[in-house]
């Protein structure tokens, strides 16, 4: 790091406007009004109304339960955030459960009201009519009633509930509590090993990838007993439910169609051949640069290599400072529209980002809201790299999006994944842009490179991460996986995305490594991704179309992401994403970089 940034002191969030401490009488009073709530609305749904007036009954319900919904968001953001920077502190392991358990009652609340808003359906249209300002509410209701296709009984979802939190939750926490306290043997935290994929230095990032691997292999049997084990739960509970597959219970909380899905995925497969000539031409200039320590043959990238800088003396291989980094978002989201500008500078002068790196934080970054006071906060491990510039911009695109929903009823907060990284691509888009724009051929061959390996990761390593859960979800369901086994399935995975485009030096453990695996609330945490880089590719182009007068726009497709479904909300921006045609329109941007990157090279 050079000295513009190791002077600085990166920033810790400051959480105070939610909530001092869990010590505080604030947040002693929203946990009370929590369960308060939950007892209110299990009240409700014994009420006599329910029979004598329906109409009357929904309307107290669901604003009750808009009440319950801000206090169970905000206080489960706020449970999970504190303790993701501390994740051996036993007082908010503690906590985590307390919420989570209160949250096991709100469940069969919901699937309680869920059970009789079927037995009334009928009555749903005198309703609307009834109440008219409750119609923006017909798609949540509807949403509503075809999940009481895939419920158990109240017992048996009450008994799954309490078992997960001893089950696939802990599993996923013993892996995030193993991983964020990884050290290497000379003290450097794993997440460090794995910041430095991003170094100028060669032999470093052979070596951290080394001692990775290494750190990997050592919990190997306890990172595989956790996926073998959240996996397994997965399986079963998805067939008690009535779920086909875990790709259909993924498509449903994501609001897209199956038919959808197949398009996209079969335009990234089209692609494939694009993204390997481009790791191929990477490969290339590294060597003839003497930028690698690879001693491969073979014309592809070690895998180590995929984010390594083009050369260690031009402009995108700076160190930025957190403040430089910080003036060069706001001037970059003002440029597309001062609300959004306005809306980074709020962000950064209070506190809402914790950026420093250390023990006992988790690794990457994320964007958490807070539906109580309508703030959100960001968790970033900032090392200066350009790349974090634009996971910075990334993260605050979640939290402008959820900005754009101000005002609105906190049951519309909820937008599916896929929807949520268009807004966050579409920001770093932004900041990639206009640092392609006004640099010199030298700088900009740097930028291409800093923008397709991060595209190439949503595409192809996303659509690897795909094939990856795919195939163990299809092994799981006949028996038992070790690591083995996941190494097996990883090896198999990158062959079929990366394919030639990496040479022999690959990751097996990549598996041990991402997070969104142990998740028994994200099965397939992938290709969202992929339908946000190249939905956003979309708007971006359109954007260039229309000039400033496209904010607007975009602000108000973002405030709707809660009430519709992702085929409808893209019809309104004039796309059918159902055809195959609209992704692979997206790619052509890439495609043309590539071919720009290919002449400057």
């Amino acid at each position: 790091m050079n000295e513009s940034l190791t002077s600085e002191s990166l920033p810790k969030w400051n959480l105070d406007s939610l909530f001092p401490s869990i010590e505080s009488q604030k947040y002693k009073d929203a946990v009370k009004n929590y369960k308060s709530g939950i007892e209110n609305l299990s009240g409700l749904l014994k009420s006599s109304e329910i029979s004598s007036d329906f109409s009357q009954w929904l309307s107290d319900y669901l604003n009750a339960d808009n009440d319950v919904i801000a206090l169970a968001q905000t206080l489960n953001a706020y449970s999970y955030i504190i303790y993701s920077v501390e994740t051996t502190n036993t007082k908010f392991l503690n906590n985590l459960s307390e919420i989570e358990e209160i949250g096991t009652e709100y469940e069969q609340v919901v699937l309680k009201f869920k059970s009789i808003l079927k037995e009334n359906k009928t009555k749903l249209e005198k309703f609307y009519s009834d109440f008219p300002d409750f119609k923006e509410f017909k798609f949540l209701l509807d949403e509503a009633l075809r999940e009481t296709e895939h419920q158990m009984s109240a017992q048996e979802e009450k008994l799954a509930s309490d078992l997960q939190r001893t089950g696939g939750n802990a599993w996923d926490r013993l892996h995030e509590q193993i991983i964020s306290n990884m050290k290497a043997p000379d003290g450097k935290p794993f997440n460090t090993l794995r910041n430095d994929a991003y170094s100028e230095d060669a032999e470093l990032r052979k070596k951290s990838y080394a001692q990775e691997i290494g750190l990997l292999k050592q919990n190997e049997i306890a990172f595989a007993a956790c996926l073998n084990n959240l996996k397994g739960e997965t399986v079963y509970l998805n067939k008690k439910r009535n779920w086909s597959s875990a790709i259909e219970r993924a498509l449903s909380s994501s609001r897209m169609s199956k038919k959808t899905l197949d398009s996209l995925i079969s335009a990234i497969e089209n692609s494939l051949p694009v993204w390997r000539e481009y790791f191929k031409l990477k490969s290339a200039c590294l060597k003839k640069n003497n930028l690698t320590a690879s001693k491969s043959t073979k014309e592809g990238l070690a895998f180590y290599d995929l984010f390594a800088p083009l050369s260690a003396k031009n402009g995108s291989s700076k160190t930025w400072s957190f403040s430089q980094a910080r003036d060069y978002i706001i001037a970059q989201y003002s440029s597309f529209s001062q609300e959004m500008g306005d809306f980074a500078r709020h962000a950064f002068d209070n506190n809402w980002i914790d950026a420093a790196i250390y023990q006992g934080k988790v690794g990457g970054a994320y964007d958490e809201d807070f539906a109580l006071n309508h703030e959100s906060r960001i968790l970033t491990n900032f090392t200066g790299a350009f790349s974090d510039v634009i996971t910075l911009a990334h993260e605050l695109g979640h939290a402008y999006h959820f900005s754009c929903l101000k005002g609105k009823k906190a049951a519309f907060f909820s937008y599916p994944m896929t929807l949520a990284e268009t807004a966050s691509t579409f920001a770093e888009t932004i900041v990639k842009q206009d640092m392609l724009k006004k640099s010199s051929p030298e700088e900009k061959l740097l930028l291409l490179d800093i923008d397709l390996q991060d595209v190439s990761q949503v595409l192809v390593d996303i659509l690897c991460r795909f094939y990856f859960e795919q195939s163990v979800f299809e092994e799981r369901s006949k028996g038992e996986l070790n690591s083995d086994d996941f190494c097996r399935l990883m090896k198999d995975a990158q062959e079929k995305s990366y394919g030639s485009g990496l040479n022999e030096e690959r990751h097996e453990y990549m598996w041990a490594v991402k997070s969104h695996y142990y998740s028994t609330a994200l099965d397939f945490y992938n290709f969202p991704y992929a339908f946000g880089q190249l939905f956003a590719a979309g708007l971006y182009m359109r954007y260039k179309k229309e000039g400033t007068s496209f904010a607007k726009t975009y602000s108000s497709l973002l405030s709707e992401t809660g009430s519709m479904s992702c085929e409808d909300l893209c019809s309104k921006s004039g796309f059918d994403i159902t055809k195959k045609d609209f992704w692979l329109s997206g790619i052509e941007m890439y495609r043309a970089e590539i071919e720009e990157f290919k002449k400057l090279i």
